[in-house]
């Protein structure tokens, strides 16, 4: 009987891609191998560090946050937003790697949006016990444009709930590599990561902060202007 650490960082063959709801792809594998993506977040952090931000409510995010692109997301007591500046340094954001924008556009591509643009890329850090609740990505201009949003590293749980909070969600696991894209009539979809859970055993191939342990990123592509 297969090792509880195999079947989670093994998993069985799944489809290479899946319909999950109207308009909303799931490419299992797309961006795998990720250890090239791992080293551009880790100098995009060089130079942006990850924060964790405060929402307009008062509270605190339990994912790290930085950017990388024309544009960047940003939230605090006013309200959520894009800023052209890192708050942190008033300096740009780092540069959208071209290996960034070719993935994105291939990814979305092979979702059907092609001539896809992203002029932001939010990069989430995800510790053990960080999650994001249902939320959807509602801060954009023109919302022609999708999603598309890669996982590196551990593997999570997400839940797509579609056009409202309460609606019933469907529930997928993420693993390392593995791209959505959502647009259309699903551009505004409410969607959310459970409380990342802690590996089981080592976990081969996962980054890893010497502080802060096995980590998950996510990199989310979007036409921010």
């Amino acid at each position: 009987m297969p090792e509880p650490q195999a079947q989670l960082f093994a998993p069985a063959p799944l489809p290479r891609e899946e319909l999950i709801a109207t308009c909303v792809t799931l490419l299992r594998g797309f961006a795998a191998p990720t250890a090239a993506l791992v080293a551009a977040i880790e100098a995009i952090a060089a130079q942006a560090p990850f924060r964790c931000l405060q929402t307009p409510g008062g509270g605190t995010m339990s994912v790290a946050m930085s950017n990388c692109g024309a544009w960047g997301w940003h939230s605090d007591r006013r309200g959520y937003r894009y800023v052209a500046q890192d708050p942190l340094s008033a300096q740009a954001w780092p540069a959208m790697p071209a290996a960034f924008l070719g993935l994105a556009q291939a990814a979305a591509l092979r979702g059907g949006f092609p001539g896809f643009e992203p002029d932001c890329c939010l990069v989430n850090r995800y510790v053990v016990g960080a999650q994001m609740g249902a939320h959807r990505d509602f801060d954009e201009l023109d919302m022609r444009h999708p999603i598309v949003s890669v996982s590196i590293g551990l593997p999570a749980r997400f839940s797509w709930h579609g056009a409202t909070r309460r609606e019933p969600a469907r529930k997928l696991a993420l693993h390392d590599g593995d791209v959505l894209v959502w647009g259309g009539e699903a551009r505004a979809g409410y969607h959310a990561v459970s409380r990342l859970a802690a590996p089981v055993g080592d976990a081969p191939g996962v980054p890893r902060d010497p502080e802060l342990g096995p980590l998950r990123y996510n990199l989310t592509f979007r036409r921010a202007r």
